[in-house]
């Protein structure tokens, strides 16, 4: 049976452990999870809209992605929110009639994107807004990034906050809800901040404006964090209080610290050469160096926000894609409605 998940030799379904999800017993989960096999056999007659060009100036550094990716993973996942997106719209438009407010302004669907420093969200991300762009009843998709809502330099420098970036407390995260609010409230231009990986900064005066889409994509590390709830009961929103579908893309955490690194050393020989980059300095160091930088790097900021405050976010996503030591997306794990 489709989505039936296979118990690990010696161990009954009923006992096992879900692999993907790390949850108790598999009757307990509330996951179905399929193989990469099973998966793409639910692309059913789903066209492929992309080409290998397309596929090639979509994906990030050291994140390579295949067509056959595509066709096995992100087809089958466009088909999925397609029909989630179609009904949400049905549900709206009655809700509309039940309310006698048929002029009120349509919400977007939103999907959050979450997972580790590395792990390949901005291709994920990316992918997805191209395949979904191209399904006629949604003609319009836009994508931000939560970097854009990260305290400017100054800002963490005075909280003394820089080497925990991409923390929870380094961003804005009032300004976070508000721009979320008013895209759910249907305004018909919402601003966000941009941030510039090149100067490592948030950019003063530029920002990105998302105008009446159909679907809003926003990736960020800790999107699916929920917040300390105030014990007086009084209302707190969470981000990701405010998405439709939220997607986590896994990895284990020795594939991800070596990610991070090749791609630190890759980053060496492009971006970081640029005059104008915060990193400037580590294009001139001597590879051995740069290792041991990278490493420091992983271990003393990006690990302890994976372990601390991303990947104990990952049961609460709606999807949860698993990662192989290739990038190879290997298995997904599908919140049972």
């Amino acid at each position: 049976m489709i989505g039936a998940p296979i118990p690990p030799a010696g161990i009954e379904p009923e006992e096992r452990q879900n692999p993907v999800t790390g949850q108790g017993p598999s009757r307990l989960s509330p996951y179905r999870i399929f193989s990469r096999d099973e998966w793409a056999q639910l692309r059913a007659d789903t066209p492929l809209t992309l080409t290998a060009e397309d596929i090639g100036r979509l994906q990030s550094l050291n994140d390579p992605i295949s067509i056959e990716e595509v066709v096995a993973i992100y087809l089958p996942l466009s088909r999925l929110l397609s029909l989630y997106v179609a009904a949400t719209q049905g549900l709206f438009k009655a809700t509309q009639r039940f309310l006698l407010a048929e002029h009120e302004a349509k919400v977007p669907y939103i999907i959050g994107l979450a997972g580790s420093v590395a792990v390949g969200k901005s291709t994920t991300a990316r992918v997805l807004k191209a395949l979904l762009a191209r399904w006629p009843n949604t003609p319009k998709v836009d994508l931000i990034t939560t970097d854009g809502f990260l305290h400017p330099n100054a800002e963490l420098q005075r909280m003394d906050a820089m080497e925990r970036k991409g923390f929870p407390e380094s961003y804005d995260s009032a300004a976070l809800l508000r721009f979320l609010a008013d895209i759910k409230a249907g305004h018909k231009r919402v601003s966000a901040p941009v941030y510039s990986h090149l100067v490592y900064d948030v950019v003063p005066g530029e920002e990105q404006v998302i105008e009446s889409p159909d679907i809003l994509i926003v990736e960020g590390l800790n999107v699916l964090q929920p917040a300390r709830l105030p014990r007086d009961g009084t209302a707190i929103p969470f981000v990701s209080d405010f998405f439709d579908f939220s997607i986590y893309l896994d990895g284990h955490e020795d594939d991800l610290h070596r990610w991070y690194v090749n791609r630190f050393l890759r980053l060496r020989q492009t971006a970081f050469r640029d005059p104008l980059s915060y990193f400037r300095k580590y294009a001139e160091v001597t590879e051995a160096d740069a290792l041991d930088i990278a490493d420091r790097l992983w271990t003393t900021i990006n690990l302890p926000n994976l372990r601390d405050n991303i990947l104990p976010t990952r049961q609460r996503a709606s999807l949860i894609l698993a990662k192989g030591p290739s990038h190879r997306i290997e298995s997904v794990a599908l919140r049972r409605l």
